[in-house]
């Protein structure tokens, strides 16, 4: 069997994979791009649901590298759809011209250091995904012909929708055939995706249901309409609340099952004003320069003050004003939300009177109110999501009161009720930060599987690189800001720093770099000391991974991109400090 050689292999064609490739192309490495789906975007083409958006304003939710990319590309909304994100991709990917490197429909299954070449092995087997599928369970699988099972999915044929593959110019095996593919690298890059893995709820009978079940996270191309239909979603978080009220306007009846509520705040999506974007442009490279000394990465409109040292009055004043532009900049009202809870409470008191306002039952918006401090799960954005529940063809249902006790062919049944079902939608978010490095199995010094490694908890040096994976790096990895940032800047200083590093491997002609043990205990240690300080720990949510069963509980993203971003350039200024480098 023929084995491909590169300079660098690439994992995933989202935004992180589309830079990657272009600094490697500037300098003048062969570079191949590996993708499961049919496409390049990653969760922008895989989550079409109804009503996906981005949750940060586009003009920041953009690549800054090219000042003529950032000048002439014009954003509509305020918050981009997943539909002009894509677009957008697409867009970079042709104006810069990368599509001859990347390889759709083709998944990496494997990559396995070999010490003796000092070179990853990989191994490519076809993935033939499209956007998106329609699950389905059982033998009559009706007009979805075709369908995989919802166990089929779970077990991993369309599990890692984010995490590999080949397309054109791929072998006639890796463009659908039965064979393998091999390729081999110096160095491989794990563009993967924060949330890029699907988490598929195993709930008893799901396998029986006769109607079209749909995640979120993994939507048909061609869209769904459920008009007329009876819709039982399953989950509550930011796919839910973007996606819900867009199905209960189509839907005769739509049944919400919640395990844990969220709280959420109006997007006020709106066209943006021609004036505006205008005179952000003149300012454009200020602007991002500003950006990278905020907490966040992002321009949330900042307040360096104590939540506590104001008056009732003025912080009541305050909220109301984050409300009424709301965004997630609510959260950077007070410099304390995160870290004191007596400042959090505030913020929650006022989230509670605020569901109170806009749900007219008693009794279902004190199910909609969490019983956690705000921010601890991620602050969700959404469109009229709390006025669905005043909609006599929408029903919550709490399924700590009321567990789901099984699904049938035409329904969902709890102890006491059964509600009947055309359709389901699983909005049961995905197995994050993590999910889509570990379902490739990877092989480090000695044959130490990244899976082991990561069995307690995912351990990297700066969430770029861990200990015993020579010459494998990770965009955006556990323990960076990542997803407590914005991720398309923190995306593109994670790629320059990566790309600096290979630069500075190759000039200076050595062969291997690793992370220092003591480096990498002494990173997480201060991640989870970091985190620790705040709400973050206080609830169960993907920051911790607490969301999939059997996942170590550990919170994995590092708080403040600034002194982030300050100990990355000392690190390499040092000459890579934590890192042992060899020939």
């Amino acid at each position: 069997m023929n084995v491909s050689q590169y300079d660098v292999i690439i994992v995933g064609a989202g935004f992180a994979g589309i830079y990657m490739l272009h600094k490697m192309k500037q300098q003048g490495l062969q570079a191949r791009v590996f993708e499961a789906g049919a496409g390049v975007g990653g969760t922008w083409f895989w989550n079409r649901y109804p009503g996906a958006r981005c949750d940060i304003p586009s003009m920041q939710y953009s690549y800054q590298f090219s000042e003529d990319l950032q000048q002439s590309w014009n954003w509509q909304e305020k918050y981009a759809t997943q539909a002009e994100i894509l677009d957008y991709a697409e867009h970079v990917v042709e104006r810069f011209g990368l599509r001859d490197d990347m390889q759709f429909n083709t998944r990496v299954t494997a990559a396995v250091f070999d010490e003796a070449s000092k070179r990853w092995q990989v191994q490519l087997s076809p993935s033939n995904l499209t956007a998106g599928r329609v699950l389905k369970a059982g033998a009559d699988l009706g007009k979805s012909a075709g369908a995989d099972t919802v166990a089929d999915i779970a077990a991993g044929d369309n599990a890692s929708v984010g995490a590999a593959a080949a397309g054109e110019g791929a072998s006639e095996g890796a463009k659908g055939g039965a064979g393998l593919e091999l390729a081999e690298a110096k160095y491989i890059v794990m563009a993967t995706g924060c949330l890029s893995v699907p988490n598929y709820p195993q709930i008893p009978g799901l396998e029986d249901f006769k109607g079209p079940i749909y995640h979120t996270g993994c939507w048909p191309q061609e869209g769904v309409d459920f008009t007329g239909q009876g819709v039982v979603m399953i989950g509550t978080g930011s796919s839910a609340i973007q996606s819900s009220p867009i199905i209960a306007d189509q839907a005769s009846a739509l049944t919400i099952f919640q395990r844990t509520p969220n709280y959420s705040i109006p997007a006020r999506n709106e066209p943006l004003d021609p004036e505006y974007v205008s005179n952000l442009k003149a300012r454009y490279r200020e602007y991002r320069d500003e950006n990278w000394q905020r907490a966040f990465g992002a321009d949330f409109n900042d307040n360096n003050q104590s939540a506590l040292e104001v008056s009732a009055e003025e912080r009541q004043a305050a909220y109301e004003e984050r409300w009424r532009v709301g965004g997630l900049g609510f959260m950077a009202a007070y410099n304390d939300l995160v870290v004191d809870d007596k400042a959090n409470a505030t913020a929650r008191a006022f989230f509670r009177d605020k569901i109170s306002e806009q749900v007219s039952s008693p009794e279902v918006a004190e199910k909609l109110m969490p019983d956690f401090p705000i921010g601890c799960k991620r602050l969700c954005v959404d469109t009229d999501y709390y006025a669905i529940y005043n909609l006599p063809h929408v029903q919550l249902v709490d399924i700590k009161q009321e567990p789901i006790a099984a699904v049938t062919p035409g329904s969902i049944k709890t102890a006491s009720r059964e509600f009947k079902a055309d359709a389901i939608v699983l909005a049961t978010g995905f197995d994050a930060m993590t999910g889509a490095v570990t379902k490739i199995d990877i092989r480090g010094r000695g044959g130490l599987s990244l899976k082991d490694k990561w069995a307690k908890g995912p351990r990297a040096y700066l969430g770029l690189a861990t200990q015993g994976f020579p010459n494998l790096f990770l965009v955006t990895g556990p323990g960076s800001p990542s997803v407590l940032s914005n991720m398309l800047p923190s995306i593109e200083q994670h790629v320059e720093w990566i790309a600096d590093c290979i630069q500075y491997l190759n000039d200076h002609q050595h062969q291997v770099i690793d992370v220092n043990k003591t480096a990498e205990d002494s990173w997480v240690a201060h991640v989870n000391e970091l985190g620790d300080a705040t709400v973050f720990p206080r609830c169960n949510s993907w920051y911790l991974g607490s969301n999939i069963e059997g996942k170590e509980r550990v919170f994995m993203p590092y708080l403040g991109v600034p002194p982030y971003v300050e100990k990355c350039r000392q690190v390499a200024e040092g000459g890579y400090e934590g890192f042992e480098i060899s020939a």
